[in-house]
């Protein structure tokens, strides 16, 4: 069962997730959850999300518990509003500033300047995004989120999904790992089916090239990542 992103995240992988290997387990573990893009396409599963970023965490806590209905009542921005304008929680304000642009490492507090072009607006906060959103939520009660370090994960069998900050792109990232070598060494002592994305040319782990993809849409367009992977 494939869902739709809640939001686009910098560096997500939903696009491409189907072209990653296959789950072979019924439980799958993401330890750099961001918006989960690998577990959104196989969301019957049993997924663990683990996320360090105290914003991502706090918006994933908040879509496994809300309603269906308490989303359609959120509100939309009107001209000249920011997040900071609304009455709703902290975590719905990071829900909708997550939408409020496309691809970033922190949620907005007011449009994007993409945003307010009024081009593709579903793909933004809209009613079209929030229905969406609340068609979904039902569908990911079974998730579970851990909030800390990868390290945090529980030390199962499953199928790994391993999508870190990389070393290189991954400077944007507030909660990029400090050690890739003690990073690699994790990767390595997982149990079950382990795969690992990094970009062409990192060497923490023998990644072998595996796709070349156009990444996310930016106010610049969308660039080209050579992406690699390493799996057990």
């Amino acid at each position: 069962m494939s869902i739709k992103p809640f939001w686009a995240y910098y560096g997500g992988k939903y696009r491409m997730a189907l072209r990653y290997p296959y789950p072979i387990y019924d439980t799958i573990v993401e330890p750099f959850a961001g918006a989960a893009g690998y577990a959104l396409r196989y969301a019957e599963r049993q997924i663990i999300l683990v996320e360090k970023n105290p914003k991502v965490a706090a918006t994933w806590r908040y879509l496994l518990r809300v309603s269906a209905d308490e989303v359609r009542a959120l509100p939309l921005l009107k001209p000249g509003q920011t997040i900071d304008d609304l009455s709703v929680c902290e975590e719905a304000r990071y829900l909708i500033g997550w939408n409020l642009n496309k691809g970033t490492v922190a949620p907005r507090r007011s449009p994007s300047a993409w945003m307010r072009t009024g081009k593709a607006l579903s793909q933004f906060w809209s009613e079209a995004r929030r229905e969406r959103v609340a068609n979904q939520v039902d569908k990911i009660r079974h998730w579970q989120l851990i909030e800390g370090d990868y390290t945090d994960a529980p030390d199962i069998e499953a199928t790994w999904f391993i999508d870190p900050p990389y070393i290189d792109a991954g400077k944007h990232y507030p909660t990029q790992p400090n050690d890739f070598m003690k990073l690699a060494n994790w990767c390595k002592t997982r149990r079950g089916q382990v795969m690992v994305c990094e970009n062409v040319g990192a060497t923490w782990l023998p990644f072998s090239p595996f796709l070349n993809i156009k990444a996310n849409e930016s106010k610049r367009g969308g660039k080209i990542s050579r992406e690699a992977l390493w799996v057990k």
